[in-house]
């Protein structure tokens, strides 16, 4: 269950983290505020992602109209062929896995199932994930960024 705070920093952001962590400010600015619905990943830092004013600190799945935190892995080596199953049953187009500061690569045989459904998968560095998941955005496309914070 995630704890609620106030970082005096980010002032007008709430603050949603798995495990007390002191108040940090992005590092990656990627949006200005934007009144619209969609889930926007406004910044990012190897501590957490802020999406629609809200600071998140552990995995999650951004997708326009919905968010899943905390999403089961916090690292690739802890992901599983039922951590992908969630993103199988929300139907995207595509898929975005961000694996941190440097890409790496999930065994295939994880993710084999997104494939068969015709639900394409991109692995990327967490920044690169991040920007692209907002410009496939502003596209319209139906993506789902996978976020692994750890």
């Amino acid at each position: 269950m995630a704890s609620f705070g106030y970082c005096p920093a980010l002032i007008g952001l709430t603050l949603l983290h798995s495990t007390p962590a002191p108040c940090y400010l992005p590092l990656m600015k990627f949006a200005l505020a934007d009144p619209s619905t969609e889930n926007i990943i406004h910044s990012y830092s190897e501590r957490g992602v802020v999406v629609n004013a809200h600071i998140y600190d552990s995995s999650l799945i951004i997708l326009p109209d919905k968010i899943i935190a905390p999403w089961g892995p916090s690292s690739l080596e802890t992901v599983k062929m039922s951590d992908f199953a969630v993103l199988n049953e929300l139907k995207p187009d595509l898929v975005i896995l961000g694996t941190g500061e440097r890409q790496q690569f999930p065994s295939p045989a994880l993710y084999q199932n997104l494939i068969a459904a015709g639900i394409g998968v991109e692995v990327m560095a967490t920044p690169a994930a991040c920007r692209t998941y907002n410009i496939l955005l502003t596209e319209g496309r139906q993506v789902a960024a996978a976020l692994l914070l750890g």
